[in-house]
């Protein structure tokens, strides 16, 4: 059941870079398609025109951005994105799927930047309004081989040109969100076939629609 009693789902896709979450993100709406299930799909940052501004600047592999701003950049966006688009959607009674959210900023800029998680969560709660998803997919991945496939894909940008230290921290800080809460998330290994993973995430998806 969901965290809102009769409501749609709120699901989000969280994992190191090159997981695959765009490929499962695809596949989860497809299938909620399929279904006949109401849904809408998003990502963050991004999803409002403040948000794909702000996702130009964030990724951008020329600037150099302090962690602090890094993550009040992102929560910007957050809020934003929770405002005009996440909460009305769910109002209306569609299932939310949204590729990275909160969870992102506690690895990247907590565990992978050093931000205190104390003031992480507070400015979190207030740009959320303490919208918390009732499913989180992380797919987990070894930070070299995810960057490697990242690399594949053409020009890195300015989180994927971070080394590999960096990127290990993420991996740590992702494992340990997901352990304080297993309620909430469901971790899969991100080296198994895309048909399994799918799987797997259409049934943790249907358990939360009944």
């Amino acid at each position: 059941m969901t965290g809102r009693p009769g409501a749609a789902p709120f699901i989000t896709f969280e994992g190191p870079e090159g997981a695959g979450k765009s490929t499962q993100v695809a596949r989860l709406a497809a299938a909620l398609a399929g279904a006949g299930v109401p849904h809408l799909l998003t990502r963050e940052p991004g999803g409002t025109p403040l948000g794909t501004r702000v996702r130009e600047v964030l990724l951008d592999p020329a600037l150099s951005i302090d962690p602090l701003p890094e993550f009040l950049l992102y929560s910007a966006s957050r809020a934003q994105l929770v405002t005009d688009v996440i909460r009305p959607a769910l109002a209306r009674g569609e299932a939310v799927v949204c590729d990275r959210y909160f969870d992102s900023s506690l690895a990247y800029q907590g565990a992978g930047r050093g931000l205190p998680g104390a003031l992480l969560r507070d400015l979190t709660r207030e740009a959320t309004r303490g919208l918390t998803p009732d499913l989180t997919v992380l797919l987990d991945l070894d930070p070299a081989v995810g960057l490697r496939r990242a690399a594949a894909r053409g020009q890195p940008d300015r989180l994927e040109q971070a080394d590999l230290a960096f990127h290990t921290r993420v991996r740590a800080g992702f494992l340990a969100l997901a352990a304080a809460e297993p309620g909430r998330f469901l971790v899969l290994d991100a080296t198994r076939g895309p048909d399994d993973l799918a799987a797997e995430v259409w049934a943790a998806a249907q358990a939360r629609l009944t």
